[in-house]
């Protein structure tokens, strides 16, 4: 900085003034020689203030985006700014730095940095930035939104003091509503702003997988189920019962239909539950009888067949030799029944045989070797002429017996 000592200068103007007082003419008075030292005085405080004023180094200043034109006689860059009470702080940008020296048309740009909070999916971060605008800001920490991203307040915001910065970043997410699957960008943090924010209204019997105070799930999957609550009424038959009664007059065996039986109906209302649109459950809520059942009744024989004779007795009667072969009641094809009507499978043990009726008359009483007193009640697709089928209780017995040549005797 350049000093000028202008008393100094007063000193030496004061003896070149009275030398050159000398010069005058002394019928000069007091007065006059006053106004002359008055004015030379005034002349040399001009010519030293023009002096200092053009010795000033001229600056350019950019501060925080206004110019301005400075004239100084600071040293460096540091001293000029605090002539100029701009606080410089070491995050600030500043250009030349603050070290460099005064020169005349230097240009110096000083921008002051700004604290700003970041916070980014709940992370919270602090900086200190020159950016003049949220967008900028951006850009400076290679922050790069995608379409669906959300960020506040808004890109154009100017940067001010200190500031808060919310950035969500948006996921992709499916969501299922009653059963139709789609695809969605959400920056939601629970299920339940999800489906706000997806404008998803729900009933009160609707349900949400996961529960709508639940965070959205990792596999990014809300299920929505529909559901309802409808009436169903609906006409169903009432099947009828079998009532068997015992006959002393039938044999064993036999059953005779005494009243067929008869399907009732009734009216039942059902609660039913769906589930998009499929039924779950149903709750039977009221029942109502249109027309009765009514149960068949079964005659069933207990009369024992009169085949036994005394002990020692030969049985008479009409004697021939046949091949015998042996069934059960579950053979294939068997329907449980004979063909006179008899129940073998309710009675495995009855003594029966198969036979061809043009040799042995259904209903013949017979003995068999081997196999004992039985009756001619049954018939066959094999069996035909001399060969007849032996009931037997079970599959090892008829294996049992197998196949053999037998004399039977007809007794009737």
């Amino acid at each position: 900085m350049v000093l000028y000592n202008l008393s100094k200068e007063k000193e030496a103007f004061f003896i070149v003034f009275q030398n050159m007082k000398n010069l005058f003419p002394k019928s000069l008075s007091g007065r006059s020689w006053t106004i002359i030292f008055a004015s030379f005085v005034v002349l040399l405080t001009t010519l030293g203030i023009l002096l200092f004023e053009g010795s000033k180094n001229t600056v350019a200043m950019t501060l925080d985006g206004k110019k301005m034109v400075v004239n100084t006689h600071a040293d460096n860059i540091k001293e000029l700014l605090d002539e100029l009470d701009v606080p410089l702080n070491s995050k600030d940008y500043l250009y030349p730095k603050a070290s460099t020296k005064i020169r005349n048309d230097l240009a110096v740009t000083w921008k002051q940095a700004n604290m700003v909070h970041i916070v980014k999916d709940n992370e919270k971060k602090t900086i200190w930035t020159t950016a003049d605008t949220v967008a900028g800001l951006l850009k400076e920490q290679k922050i790069v939104l995608k379409e669906h991203d959300q960020i506040s307040p808004n890109p154009e915001t100017a940067i001010r003091g200190k500031l808060n910065v919310k950035l969500t970043i948006a996921s992709q997410l499916t969501y299922v509503d009653g059963g139709k699957a789609r695809k969605v960008w959400t920056t939601s943090t629970t299920v339940a702003d999800f489906l706000t924010h997806q404008g998803i209204k729900l009933t009160e019997l609707d349900r949400v997988e996961p529960p709508l105070t639940e965070n959205i799930p990792e596999n990014g999957v809300v299920n929505v189920i529909r559901v309802e609550k409808v009436t169903d009424v609906v006409e169903e038959p009432v099947e009828f019962a079998v009532v068997t009664k015992k006959d002393e007059n039938l044999q064993k065996g036999q059953e005779k239909v005494i009243a067929p039986g008869k399907q009732g109906r009734v009216s039942r209302q059902y609660e039913v539950v769906l589930e998009n649109g499929k039924e779950v459950s149903r709750k039977l809520m009221n029942e109502q009888s249109i027309l009765q059942k009514q149960d068949k009744v079964v005659a069933v024989g207990t009369k024992e067949l009169a085949l036994q004779v005394s002990r020692g007795e030969e049985p008479k009667g009409h004697e021939f030799y046949v091949t015998a072969t042996a069934y059960t009641a579950y053979c294939n094809g068997c329907s449980g029944r004979t063909a006179t009507g008899l129940n073998v499978r309710a009675n495995p043990n009855m003594k029966v045989i198969a036979v061809d009726p043009r040799i042995i008359p259904l209903g013949s009483k017979v003995y068999v070797d081997g196999y004992g007193y039985a009756v001619a009640a049954d018939t066959g697709g094999a069996i035909k002429g001399y060969i007849i089928d032996l009931l037997m209780p079970t599959k090892a017995d008829a294996y049992r017996w197998g196949r053999k040549k037998v004399k039977i005797t007809v007794l009737n």
